[in-house]
C-alpha cells in the first residue's frame, strides 16, 4: 500500500482529491495538512511514501516546504501540484529532488500515475511542463528568463510576487535580512532588473505571473 501525505490549503481541493485517491486500491491518504508548516510536521510523525504538494500556498509555500522536508528526509517522493505550468518553479523544484509535477488540472487517474511513477523513483511531468521543459533553449522559444535562478532565488522571487517584505522573507526562509537582500541583488543582476517592479513587469511579460493578481 502507498501512503499519501496531502498538502492543500484549501478545505474542498483536499477532501475531493482524499476521498477520490482512497478509491484507489494500492493507494491510502493518511494524513492532509493545509500549509507548508503542517506538512513538515506530518512528515516528521507520518513517515509517508509520497507527499502530494500543492506549490502555490500561503506562509513558507510549497517551494520552501519541499525543500525542508528533503533536508529531513531524501527518500520521501514528493509530487508538485501547481495551477501554473510554466516560470521558474518546476524547473527549481526539480533541482531541489521533487520527482514529478503535475497541473490541477490533471485528470485523477495522471495523478495515481504519478504517484506510482515516483514510487519507482522515477520523474513524471504531465504534458503541459514536460513540453515547457523540452522547448527550454530553443532558438524562438521565449525562454523565461527566470530557468537561470537558483531554487533559493526563485523563493525570494516568488515571496517578492506574493508582496512580502523584506523582515517578512526572512521570517518565512528563516534567513537574515542581509542575506536575503544578499539573494535578492544577485537575481536582480542575473535578470538584468533594477527593481522589484522591473521584475514583476518581466515576470508578467513572460508569464510567470497574471498582471491582474499584481496590480
Amino acid at each position: 500500500m502507498i501512503s499519501v501525505l496531502l498538502v492543500d490549503d484549501h478545505e474542498l481541493v483536499r477532501a475531493g482529491i482524499e476521498a477520490l485517491l482512497n478509491k484507489v486500491e494500492d493507494i491510502a491518504v493518511i494524513g492532509v495538512a493545509k500549509s507548508g508548516e503542517e506538512a513538515i510536521d506530518a512528515v516528521v510523525d507520518l513517515s509517508p511514501d509520497v507527499v502530494l504538494m500543492d506549490v502555490n500556498m500561503p506562509g513558507i509555500g510549497g517551494v520552501e516546504a519541499c525543500r525542508r522536508i528533503l533536508q529531513l528526509d531524501p527518500e520521501v517522493k514528493i509530487i508538485a501540484v501547481s495551477v501554473h505550468n510554466d516560470g521558474p518553479i518546476p524547473d527549481q523544484l526539480f533541482k531541489l529532488g521533487v520527482l514529478s509535477f503535475i497541473s490541477k488540472g490533471s485528470p485523477m487517474d495522471e495523478m495515481v500515475h504519478a504517484i506510482r511513477k515516483v514510487v519507482e523513483g522515477k520523474r513524471y511531468l504531465c504534458s503541459e511542463v514536460a513540453n515547457n521543459l523540452a522547448f527550454q533553449g530553443l532558438p524562438g522559444s521565449n525562454v523565461s528568463p527566470f530557468s537561470i535562478l537558483s531554487p533559493r532565488e526563485a523563493e525570494v522571487v516568488t515571496l517578492i510576487f506574493q508582496g512580502q517584505t523584506i523582515q517578512e522573507m526572512s521570517a518565512i526562509l528563516q534567513l537574515s535580512d542581509k542575506t536575503v537582500n544578499t539573494y535578492r541583488y544577485r537575481l536582480y543582476g542575473k535578470l538584468r532588473v533594477k527593481n522589484d517592479v522591473e521584475l514583476i513587469h518581466m515576470a508578467i511579460k513572460f508569464n510567470c505571473i497574471d498582471g491582474a493578481l499584481i496590480w
